[in-house]
């Protein structure tokens, strides 16, 4: 049978301030969002969509039993880059095997956000 599921298309992170958490963002990435209305904020991360919701529960009570990976060339640099802008680290940059490297941080809203440098992936 094959698989009805098409893959990721988009990863919600919610936030209590939505304004804020653009601009955060924007910094992060490095985009502007190309979807911003007062209910949803959406960025297109190379082809796939980083969307930001409203929501009203304390970072502290958040759950990171689910992280995306985001691809990047440098895990070492982009940690750097997202602690600069107060993101803290759930899991230092770790090589996972051959030369998969991954790490974990905290955006200010508690959600967690992943990032992987693994050359199997190429750049696209």
């Amino acid at each position: 049978m094959a698989s009805k599921m098409l893959g990721l298309r988009t990863t919600i992170y919610k936030v209590d301030d939505v304004e804020k958490a653009k601009a955060w963002y924007s910094k992060a990435f490095g985009v502007e969002p190309y979807f911003d209305d007062a209910f949803y904020i959406g960025f297109n991360i190379g082809g796939f969509e980083l969307g930001l919701m409203r929501d009203e529960t304390p970072a502290g009570e958040k759950s990171t039993n689910v992280v995306t990976y985001w691809g990047v060339d440098d895990v070492e640099e982009t940690v750097a880059h997202l602690t600069g802008l107060g993101a803290l680290v759930i899991e230092k940059p770790t090589n996972v095997g051959g030369e998969i490297v991954v790490a974990t941080v905290t955006d200010p809203w508690g959600n967690a956000v992943g990032m992987i440098y693994n050359p199997e992936f190429g750049k696209g």
